[in-house]
């Protein structure tokens, strides 16, 4: 229990449903649609795609979405990937041509199909229970009348401004005279309330074909994109089993590539091969340890991890106990490995997370991203669809599995996940956002609960660290003792202006009662009934 005399929240504790999100109208918006007799599906879909509104610099209708679902009354789980493919002319050859040796992040060259539109009408088709219109309700409403600006979206949309390029994007998300909105500032997006109206009527072909997608492909042909009409219409959501690995008698299951989710799993069989819960969870010790596993288990991702297609026997390499040993033997306590490139793709940061779980114990795990903050930063004219970037996330080293091509994917960051007892039940589904970090995230959420004994909020709370080029960031709760502790190992650390990711995440207890829990680094509620 925590210490009531200190700053800090409690988890939120009902039976009926739950969900838990970023933005507190989102969580409230998605328990309405709980409450009015849809399901974790459709209230999923209500508040994730609010929060294109909520938080429009992490997300939108033109970004990608992966989900874990757990449909009531059953131990099946499965995986929805939302993400979109290059367009079928893309050329790796032709942009090292140009002299680049990455996509670059903001360009027509860096935006994929966005697949998150087509991934809501399927998920809704498949296991909604009041329909898509009545999920996209709520989101039309507030795009229409507008939302305040809560304090750590309107933090964000400072730092992400710059983004913003050409005239759509910057007179849809800046005011007239180009300034950043404040806090309070009441936001509407009413070009995107009336695509979601279009959708609503006649489904993924309103978005997909006809005049919302020209609108979209206008823009990114001016940007001088190659993407066609037929890139668009043939966007598909794939269903498939999800990843599952053991720690500590817990079975963790991760979404599989293009995601991420597998270095979460070799991070957790590193680990496995040091006694972490011995060490003090606030100490240098245990910082050191995660930074040099993170460091290796991130520098085997970049080589292996790719779109499923392409990758060959890379998953079962990334997820075997051998390659985890071998790694974890290169472990020193005393001395930080030397810094390495540990990225071969644009660094991401920006993303929403929501989870939901329903009265018949259906559970939703859900992440979706425009991948930096504000995308590309081009948006359509008429429709104001803010463009995501997630093409920066491929290689355009030949040959590699994750080089950039005609209808693949890209290496994706984001990871929903979902805990399985050894029963099998489904217990916690969550997320931690926060970019490159969020496999490092799930496992640090492992540790906490598994090795310490957190409980879930306390879990969320605690300080963070991830290596990320070269150099360690650590959030200002870690004592100067402990940072001076890293530095002597060789640490090059410093403090980020911008706290560590975020996360949600709702407990299942075995008496059914939800327990859920939000991120103080957000904006963010957990809300049940």
């Amino acid at each position: 229990m925590r210490d009531f005399h200190l700053p800090g929240r409690s988890a939120v504790f009902a039976t009926n449903g739950m969900c838990a999100t970023s933005h507190p109208v989102a969580a409230a918006a998605a328990v309405d649609v709980l409450k009015a007799g849809g399901n974790a599906m459709d209230a999923a879909i209500a508040g994730a795609v609010l929060l294109g509104l909520a938080e429009p610099q992490m997300t939108g209708i033109g970004g990608d979405c992966f989900a874990l679902v757990a449909p009531a009354g059953g131990g099946e789980v499965i995986a929805v990937n939302g993400s979109g493919r290059a367009p079928a002319a893309t050329d790796a050859a032709a942009l090292r041509a140009h002299g680049h040796t990455t996509v670059p992040e903001q360009s027509a060259a860096a935006i994929t199909v966005p697949g998150a539109i087509d991934a809501f009408c399927a998920m809704s088709d498949r296991w909604g229970k009041l329909g898509l219109a009545d999920s996209l309700a709520p989101a039309i409403h507030y795009m229409d009348t507008g939302i305040p600006i809560a304090p750590r979206v309107a933090f964000d949309w400072a730092n992400d401004a710059a983004t913003l390029q050409g005239e759509a994007a910057r007179k849809t998300y800046l005011l007239a005279n180009g300034a950043v909105p404040k806090p309070g500032a009441v936001f509407r997006l009413p070009g995107n309330a009336e695509v979601l109206r279009r959708i609503a009527k006649d489904g993924r072909a309103a978005f997909y074909e006809g005049e919302v997608a020209d609108d979209m492909l206008t823009a990114i042909r001016a940007a001088g994109g190659i993407h066609t009409e037929a890139d668009f219409a043939a966007s598909q959501t794939t269903f498939d089993a999800p990843i599952a690995a053991d720690y500590k008698g817990q079975t963790l299951l991760e979404h599989p590539p293009n995601g991420q989710g597998v270095i979460a799993h070799l991070m957790l069989n590193m680990l496995a091969h040091f006694d972490i819960a011995s060490i003090d969870p606030y100490s240098a010790d245990r910082i050191h340890l995660e930074t040099e596993i993170a460091k290796l288990a991130y520098g085997a991702r970049n080589l292996y991890l790719a779109d499923p297609d392409a990758m060959g026997d890379g998953l079962a390499r990334l997820a075997s106990k051998e390659l985890a040993a071998e790694l974890a033997g290169r472990v020193d306590m005393k001395r930080a490995l030397p810094p390495k490139a540990e990225l071969a793709e644009a660094v991401h940061r920006d993303t929403i997370y929501i989870t939901v779980v329903d009265k018949d114990r259906m559970a939703v795990s859900l992440i979706y991203s425009i991948f930096h903050g504000f995308g590309s930063g081009l948006a359509s004219d008429k429709f104001g669809i803010l463009l995501h970037n997630r093409g920066a996330g491929f290689s355009l080293s030949e040959g590699h599995p994750n080089e950039i091509g005609p209808g693949k994917r890209p290496l994706h960051t984001i990871i929903p996940a979902m805990l399985a007892n050894a029963e099998g039940r489904i217990t916690m589904p969550f997320g931690v956002m926060g970019g490159q970090y969020q496999a490092a995230g799930h496992a640090r959420m492992m540790t906490n609960l598994f090795d310490y004994g957190m409980d879930i909020q306390s879990a969320l709370d605690a300080p963070r660290s991830f290596p990320e080029n070269g150099r360690l960031k650590l959030e200002r709760t870690i004592p100067e003792s402990v940072q001076a502790d890293l530095a002597a190992r060789g640490h090059d650390a410093y403090v980020p202006d911008t706290p560590i990711g975020g996360a949600q995440a709702i407990v299942i207890g075995d008496d059914g009662v939800l327990i859920g829990a939000s991120d103080p680094r957000k904006d963010g509620a957990a809300v049940g009934y």
